[in-house]
């Protein structure tokens, strides 16, 4: 980690200079000595990841998502902690087989990066970088299945500033304060760290100390590099770097190896022990003459075999069950199990044939079968004395059921033809009688259906490409026209043809946008008329308590006495709020999934729009020695002019600059990749610029 005030030279330390192989950084000279260890270490396959990530006013970004292979990121980047560490959700991690690679890597981030100008440096980071290495190292050995995981943070600072001697204005004061902002968080977890007293660290202050968790303490090997100023006029922010240091002496450090077991290495090895001791224990069964014993899982035959000896055994006609070995132990004793389930599932379902459960505080239910006759005024049964007809039982309150909803509606069927004797005169409606699936269960598999339907339209969102140009009409396109069309004109014929796969998916989108809201809407008045309903309960129920107030209390061994009617006040409340919740929950899943569905169809939008502005500069604008290449079988997406094209007429200059770049390399071979990665780098840039100025010059 490189610390101190800016312009100091952390970058320059960090990073070096890309054009000057002898003045490169320390991140260029890691990555090479990575790679030569690996070279040293024939007996180990070990494998290179690097990331390359920006804390640019406490958000988080990828300096590599312009690859084309990444693209950006549709939802924002995350710090994720697990028993394994720290990690990025969302930061893209890249294999790199070579050196070159990891060099080309590193330049494409450093092109990204955010700087800014001011009086005390014209090349100012304005950002925190964390360069990161995943080293992980697998032996060649089949038989040994551990493996080895490092990683190597190589983290450039942005400097502290004082802001009357920078004077920084506008957007450069808005970073200076977060930036002097999270260096003050992380002097605070570095001092946190030195105090072997303290319990909590403050981590999760900002970004950058959150991201470096597992790098500032614990397992973990930490160099500091404090750059520093040699004039007398920045003496006092010069001791202030000091002291962060000599604070930084004081965190304490305790690396361990990291290592880890490879699963199928692992799996492959137990079965070759688990063969090894099959074979053994033959050989002894065979010395102690056990030669019918099977170790092996057993069928379903034995297992019935099994299951019968033990149902003869409970019979009382087989007197006792051989023993064999401990497998043959275990599974007798399962099937005692089995059967004993089997015989308390009989007993219930046949009581359940037989009586109808109904819970003493549903008064709805005791109430109907009161009218229907089943049961008299003082709970007593009714029914044929000699056991042939049904019987009716209301339970205790303690019992509860497991199959409530059930046992309802089997009471419901059987008092549905006593129910319509009485007719409209019966003060039972069908709505109480009416046991319907509560809605929460309902809700969950509607859910999952949208939730499917809505991950359905972001893949289809996600993966749209453009169309390919090889379709007949591509093949019989009119000729351009002398003059461009107007863009409308250009959009309506764009979306019938080239853009009509995403302008579907981006109706499919609106219209479940629309149908959200609309659900939205209807539970919103849902839930405005239980809360209506429940302040007029309420303001019942607190009539009858006042009115209880005036007439006298009444209590039973410590307990309030309440008259029918408050009671029934009190459970329609508590239904309500029951509702109330249900309602107001399936109001919040909608309002996500509406924010959900918004940005899918903003994004379609923008898809939409820029394959757009992409088709009609090809159409309109592009040369047509240049439409050549948009053909199929290009080696370009859309959009995008090929290299060959700009580039063809300084192919042979460029061959004779990579023949006398080989012969003219500065001291040693080592440079080879560090130049041919920067090389490629400004072929790409200087690519991209010229593009740029080609369609500005169209448009004039």
């Amino acid at each position: 980690m490189c610390y101190g005030q800016t312009g100091a030279g952390k970058t320059y330390t960090m990073t070096g200079t890309t054009e000057n192989y002898k003045h490169r950084g320390i991140l260029p000279r890691a990555l090479q000595q990575v790679f030569r260890m690996i070279e040293e270490r024939p007996t180990h396959a070990i494998t290179v990841r690097v990331s390359y990530l920006e804390i640019y006013n406490e958000s988080l970004f990828d300096l590599l998502s312009t690859l084309p292979y990444v693209g950006p990121s549709v939802t924002p980047m995350t710090i994720v902690e697990n028993p394994q560490g720290v990690f990025i959700k969302g930061l893209s991690v890249h294999l790199t087989s070579q050196e070159e690679d990891a060099f080309s890597l590193l330049f494409e981030g450093e092109t990204n990066r955010i700087i800014a100008s001011h009086t005390m440096n014209k090349n100012s980071s304005r950002s925190h970088c964390i360069f990161t290495i995943y080293v992980e190292a697998h032996s060649r050995t089949l038989s040994d299945e551990k493996y080895i995981t490092s990683k190597i943070n190589l983290v450039d600072l942005a400097g502290s500033e004082r802001l009357g001697k920078s004077g920084s204005e506008g957007r450069v004061l808005k970073e200076a304060t977060y930036i002097n902002k999270s260096l003050s968080f992380l002097e605070q977890a570095i001092v946190a760290l030195g105090d072997q007293k303290r319990e909590h660290i403050p981590f999760r202050q900002c970004k950058l100390t959150h991201a470096l968790k597992d790098s500032l303490g614990g397992n973990c090997n930490m160099v500091l590099l404090t750059n520093i100023y040699g004039e007398a006029a920045q003496l006092e922010e010069t001791l202030s770097s000091l002291r962060f240091a000599s604070r930084m002496k004081l965190v304490t450090t305790e690396p361990a190896i990291n290592e880890k077991y490879d699963a199928e290495r692992m799996v492959k090895n137990l079965e070759k022990e688990l063969a090894l001791l099959k074979q053994e224990l033959a050989i002894h069964d065979s010395l102690a003459n056990r030669t019918l014993v099977n170790y092996d899982p057993m069928d379903e035959i034995q297992i019935a075999e099994i299951n019968s000896q033990v149902r003869r055994y409970l019979e009382g006609t087989l007197d006792e069950i051989d023993i064999i070995n401990l497998r043959q132990i275990q599974e007798v004793f399962n099937q005692f199990r089995v059967v004993l389930s089997q015989q308390e599932q009989e007993v219930e379902s046949a009581l359940r044939r037989k009586y109808t459960l109904i819970d003493k505080n549903d008064f709805a239910a005791i109430s109907a079968v009161q009218k229907a006759g089943l049961v008299d005024v003082d709970g007593h049964l009714v029914g044929e004395p000699d056991g042939q007809g049904f019987g009716l039982g209301v339970t205790p309150f303690s019992a509860k059921p497991g199959k409530k909803s059930k046992s309802k509606k089997t009471f419901k069927e059987q008092l549905s033809s006593s129910a319509r004797k009485e007719g409209a005169s019966s003060p039972v409606s069908g709505k109480e009688l009416d046991v319907s699936t509560s809605k929460t269960q309902l809700t969950p598999s509607s859910k999952e259906g949208d939730v499917k339907d809505m991950t359905i339209r972001e893949r289809e969102t996600s993966s749209i490409e453009p169309l390919p140009s090889d379709s007949p009409k591509e093949e019989l396109r009119p000729p351009r026209p002398s003059t461009p069309p107007p863009k409308p004109v250009a959009f309506e014929d764009f979306k019938n043809e080239r853009g009509s796969e995403i302008n579907r998916i981006f109706k499919e989108n609106k219209s479940i946008l629309n149908e959200r809201r609309k659900r939205a809407s209807e539970t919103t008045q849902r839930i405005n008329a239980i809360k209506r309903e429940m302040d007029v309960t309420k303001e019942a129920l607190n009539f009858q308590k006042s009115l209880r107030e005036k007439q006298g209390e009444y209590e039973n061994k410590g307990l309030m006495i309440i008259d029918e009617e408050e009671f029934l006040l009190i459970l329609k409340l508590k239904d309500l709020k029951k509702q109330y919740r249900t309602e107001y929950q399936d109001l919040r899943d909608l309002r996500a999934e509406i924010q959900y569905c918004q940005h899918l169809v903003d994004q379609c939008r923008h898809r939409l729009l820029t394959e757009f502005d992409i088709w009609y500069n090809e159409s309109f604008f592009i040369p047509e020695d240049l439409q050549v290449a948009l053909k199929p079988g290009g080696s370009i997406r859309p959009g995008m002019v090929p290299v060959s094209r700009i580039m063809s007429l300084g192919e042979d200059a460029q061959d004779k600059f990579s023949q006398l770049q080989q012969v003219l390399l500065p001291e040693g071979p080592d440079s080879v990749a560090f130049y041919n990665a920067k090389v490629k780098t400004e072929q790409k840039h200087n690519y991209l610029k010229t593009m740029m100025g080609l369609q500005q010059a169209h448009r004039k």
